[in-house]
């Protein structure tokens, strides 16, 4: 039986989070570790239904206000989910026009409770290329310095939430053909014995 984890793992476009994650996912199972992956972003979709938004990526552009109020719907049904592992699988902050929005504000870390933090990152040059190679998202293009502005800006974030909530935060490289190292030093952060 494992101590039950709730982790939060945050990374900007095209650090390879949603592979990681899945990646990870499985190792648990195989493991024999009762582990899920939920996207906050997809919660917050399915909580704005009757909003008429045809993709995830349209929920940034709406007002701060909406962002919070869907954010605690959905951060009320992450909580009541009962894995021994449970991923988030979110974004420190949303690019809004009114500037960087906390993806994880106070409120949602309360409603939370996470166990740990997790920032997924890799060298910008990799960033800007999977980015450029990705036709599945309606992203912004963006420069390399860019990048590296929004990756201190996502450490600044996922500092306040750790120092917020008293849990741990740690960084982990995505390299490039790496991602099975990568996992398992996720694992190994998060203290799931195997």
């Amino acid at each position: 039986m494992v101590e039950r984890k709730k982790i939060v793992i945050v990374g900007i476009p095209g650090v390879g989070k949603t592979s990681l994650v899945e990646r990870i996912v499985e190792m648990l199972k195989a493991d024999k570790h009762k582990a899920c992956v939920h996207s906050y972003g997809t919660m917050m979709m399915e909580q704005a239904t009757d909003g008429g938004f045809s993709d995830r990526d349209s929920l940034r552009r709406l007002p701060v206000s909406e962002q919070k109020a869907l954010q605690k719907k959905a951060a009320s049904k992450i909580a009541e989910l009962t894995d021994d592992v449970i991923f988030i699988d979110t974004h420190a902050f949303i690019s809004t026009k009114e500037g960087f929005y906390p993806g994880l504000p106070n409120h949602v870390i309360q409603i939370l409770e996470p166990t740990h933090f997790i920032a997924i990152s890799a060298r910008p040059e990799e960033i800007y290329n999977r980015r450029m190679k990705d036709d599945s998202r309606n992203r912004d293009k963006i420069s390399i310095e860019a990048i590296k502005k929004e990756l201190a800006v996502q450490d600044a974030m996922l500092s306040s939430c750790s120092v917020l909530s008293g849990s741990p935060m740690k960084v982990i490289l995505n390299n490039e053909g790496k991602i099975e190292e990568a996992a398992q030093n996720v694992i190994d952060a998060i203290g799931v014995d195997e």
